[in-house]
């Protein structure tokens, strides 16, 4: 029914055979030739397309209209200017997508394709010559991640009609060709070519617009025999060239991308775009792997504009806050799927980095003097607690080091959540919550000499040394800082340092599975106790005497310091009773131990400490 109208209306009556006919000119007047209403009103104009416009009066007069009103409805409209716009179907240039063309292989050898395994492993391209087919190919021999992203853009390039590639628009790179005025057929000619190429190497593209045309051509043309094309490149022509002029024109020909990298929305453009071209002079696609990223949505999950002032400013957050937090966000987020910024997610970003920068002032400040020389404890000396620590360690080196080295599955590649969430977990958990609670009172009540103690501070500066290497990455700036202020003599940075050594003989599963319930069981004791604390029946969990039903069988370990109480008993049942102890409490180390006479006296411990 309008074959003028747009792009997708001319291709599909094309397909059944309806040919265009241009009946509308650049100004939005029908031709001057156009047999009705020739040069007259523009068709934009709704008195010209009004109930008693010339349209509609001359079908009521021709008896084929039935029926005529105003209609109020959603139009096409410039999204800067506000003016109404129009569709209208012009000549373009396609590239056609279903053509057989001998031009989908390269001229020169490329380099060997590295085996794609597991699930990503395709068998060899069958889909045929075409510039679809080889593009579909291609698709199957590229890692996407994340792996689904492979499903859409193979479902956009089956289904797209062929790729219209010209605009008419005043700037842009131009389309330089010549076109024989009677066959309608371009000039094809390597001499032609290089002239124009030579042109553009010395002016740029412009030089085209400028240029003496039939100094090009040369003398075996005449210009006058040719039309000078003036249509642009659609953009995401120019864009998906980058493999050639920028990939190729620096590391040499043959050479592709190991990875592209931007927003799910160029599945569409720049990712298609390469893609076909590649495809149709390479014969592959221009990258090894893809990956694709959501968009950063405002705070209540809106698309950031301008117009609506919801925008968040990257500069003004490190300024307020500092770029470590915007980048604990950033690896926080699991960027494959859109992810939300504001006001309240930025302060759980910041809430997390406080917590992993206060691990570091703790173990700064308790590692102060510290002298391997003098205070090491090999590992067979440690107590329980620092080999099941050291056990912990180890077990998070190898989670980091999954994420950070290529994995088999695309899915879990380049996943920065996961390897954030380890070590901040690490950090808060296994170490702020758990292990610096229980050794707080050895660290700060036993002698400098005691093997407990001294053990402590071998695990601290264990610590310390393979998580700001982590940690590296993620908060650059704080690292350094942290690393600066225990090294402040060390010229080195920290990111000069290699990954942390780490001794896989510390993984000791039936350590981790014991301790994994003990554990437990002190979240048990402290939910028990915390009813008692909320009503100041006792102050802290040193003040309570727990009685358990069930205790694991602890060998040496000590769980009234594990579970940080007075001391535990065993009774009878499942359950777990706390009463408030009635021992005294030591005035050094605030412990209340059967030796204490009175409250406010020296222990057996702290006497010795003060006394030696």
């Amino acid at each position: 029914m309008s074959p003028d109208h747009g792009e997708e209306d001319f291709i599909a009556c094309k397909k059944l055979g309806i040919d265009p006919v241009f009946a509308v000119n650049d100004a939005g007047f029908y031709r001057d030739d156009w047999e009705w209403l020739p040069g007259q009103g523009s068709v934009i104009n709704t008195k010209f397309n009004g109930v008693d416009g010339p349209i509609c009066t001359d079908l009521r007069a021709a008896g084929a209209l039935l029926s005529a009103s105003d209609f109020r409805h959603s139009y096409p409209h410039s999204w800067r200017s506000k003016a109404r716009i129009i569709y209208r179907c012009t000549p373009q240039w396609f590239i056609p997508m279903d053509k057989p063309s001998g031009n989908t292989m390269p001229d020169y050898p490329l380099p060997p394709l590295e085996p794609i395994t597991g699930a990503l492993a395709t068998a060899l391209p069958t889909n045929g010559p075409t510039l679809r087919g080889v593009a579909l190919d291609a698709i199957q021999n590229t890692r996407w991640v994340p792996e689904r992203a492979r499903n859409r853009i193979n479902a956009m390039v089956s289904d797209r009609p062929d790729w219209v590639i010209s605009r008419q628009r005043a700037w842009g790179v131009p389309i330089a060709l010549y076109v024989h005025r009677k066959s309608g057929q371009y000039l094809v000619d390597p001499a032609v070519n290089a002239r124009i190429i030579d042109a553009f190497r010395a002016a740029g593209a412009d030089a085209w617009f400028g240029a003496d045309h039939q100094a090009l051509l040369g003398p075996d043309y005449d210009l006058a025999d040719y039309e000078v094309v003036t249509d642009i490149l659609d953009v995401w022509f120019d864009s998906g060239s980058t493999h050639s002029f920028v990939v190729e024109a620096r590391y040499g020909e043959g050479t592709r991308a190991d990875l592209y990298v931007e927003g799910s929305d160029q599945h569409r453009g720049w990712f298609q775009s390469s893609l076909l071209e590649s495809s149709g002079t390479r014969g592959r696609a221009p990258y090894d792997a893809v990956l694709t990223h959501g968009f950063a949505l405002d705070g209540t999950g809106k698309k950031m504009s301008k117009s609506l002032g919801n925008v968040v400013d990257p500069l003004k957050i490190m300024a307020e806050s500092g770029a470590d937090i915007l980048r604990v966000w950033v690896a926080s987020t699991d960027y494959f799927d859109d992810v939300r910024i504001g006001k309240e997610v930025l302060a759980g970003s910041s809430d997390a980095y406080r917590k992993l920068r206060n691990t570091f002032r703790y173990m700064l400040g308790a590692l102060a003097d510290y002298d391997e020389a003098t205070e090491a404890v090999s590992y067979a000396d440690m107590p329980e607690l620092e080999r099941y620590m050291l056990h912990r360690l180890a077990a998070l080196d190898a989670e980091l080091k999954s994420v950070v080295d290529k994995a088999a599955d695309s899915d879990n590649w380049l996943e920065f959540s996961r390897y954030t969430r380890a070590l901040f977990d690490f950090a808060n958990s296994d170490l702020s919550a758990f292990f610096f609670d229980i050794r707080k009172d050895c660290l700060y009540c036993d002698a400098p000499s005691d093997p407990k103690r001294r053990a402590y501070r071998t695990l601290l500066d264990t610590l310390f040394h393979a998580l700001v290497r982590y940690a590296a990455p993620i908060i650059p700036f704080t690292a350094e800082e942290v690393w600066q202020s225990r090294f402040p003599s060390d010229e080195d940075s920290v990111h000069f340092l290699e990954w942390p050594e780490i001794d896989r003989h510390w993984i000791d599963r039936s350590l981790d599975e014991k301790w994994r319930e003990l554990r437990t069981q002190r979240e048990q004791v402290n939910e028990a106790i915390e009813p008692l604390r909320r009503e100041k029946i006792v102050r802290s969990s040193l003040d309570a005497d727990v009685t358990m039903g069930e205790l694991l069988a602890v060998g040496d370990v000590d769980f009234a310091e594990v579970a940080i109480v007075a001391r535990v008993t065993m009774g009878q049942g499942d359950g777990i009773i706390v009463q408030p102890s009635t021992w005294h409490k030591c005035g050094r180390c605030w412990r209340k131990l059967p030796e204490v006479a009175t409250d406010g006296t020296l222990c057996n411990r702290c006497d010795a400490v003060l006394a030696g």
